[in-house]
């Protein structure tokens, strides 16, 4: 199939320009997308802000995804060019995080169990003129909301400590504004950080250089609760 301009690429996905309302969203290392079209549609069911799922494309691929092409910069655009607020930031991920917690699950039958993202931050959250999308939901699966919410404290913290990225911000601001948004839910529990950097350790995609900042990160991130 054509597709047309490339838009972003990923550790794990290329962005194609279809037309001015759709994008096409091609992995490099799955058999299909059936899961994610799944769980994507799911909670756009109950009103959570995700991209419209297109129709195939002619000649589409098991592992595209035809999605809403999104107007707007992603919340760390807006971060770095002073747009937004680390304290705004950290309450905008900290209710999305909310609101998805919200949703019962989809496949599990432990009613503890709810949605999860199991990785978003600010690059996976895009502010459009009608408000914020998260996108990019190949981790997503169903578990104990402390999880997520450890993810993406866990997430905040390594990117953090990357020396390339430190030199142009702090995301401490961001981490801290983040956890006391969400104190009263429970936080990144010492328990649930653990499993979360279980998690990151085995994830293929990182460098050697992020599972190296691992153990710093979650320091950072206890450091950082209130």
């Amino acid at each position: 199939m054509h597709t047309g301009q490339l838009l972003g690429s990923g550790r794990t996905a290329d962005v194609y320009a279809l037309d001015g309302s759709w994008v096409l969203r091609r992995y490099r290392d799955r058999c299909d997308t059936t899961e994610e079209l799944a769980v994507m549609s799911y909670v756009a069911a109950f009103g959570f802000p995700v991209p419209r799922i297109g129709p195939p494309a002619e000649g589409a691929r098991p592992t595209d995804l035809v999605l809403q092409r999104l107007t707007g910069p992603t919340l760390a655009e807006a971060l770095l060019a002073g747009r937004l607020g680390a304290a705004e930031a950290g309450a905008l991920l900290a209710r999305l995080l909310r609101e998805l917690h919200a949703i019962p699950p989809r496949v599990s039958t432990n009613p503890e169990d709810c949605v999860l993202h199991l990785d978003l931050h600010p690059e996976n959250v895009m502010l459009t003129d009608q408000g914020a999308v998260v996108i990019d939901w190949s981790s997503a699966a169903e578990g104990p909301p402390g999880l997520d919410r450890a993810m993406s404290a866990l997430i905040l913290a390594r990117v953090g400590l990357d020396p390339a990225f430190a030199a142009g911000a702090d995301v401490r601001p961001l981490l801290a504004a983040f956890l006391a948004e969400l104190a009263d839910d429970g936080g990144a529990s010492a328990a649930d950080l653990e499993l979360a950097r279980a998690r990151q350790q085995q994830n293929p995609y990182l460098t050697e250089d992020e599972r190296g900042r691992l153990d710093r990160a979650v320091d950072l991130v206890l450091d950082a609760s209130p």
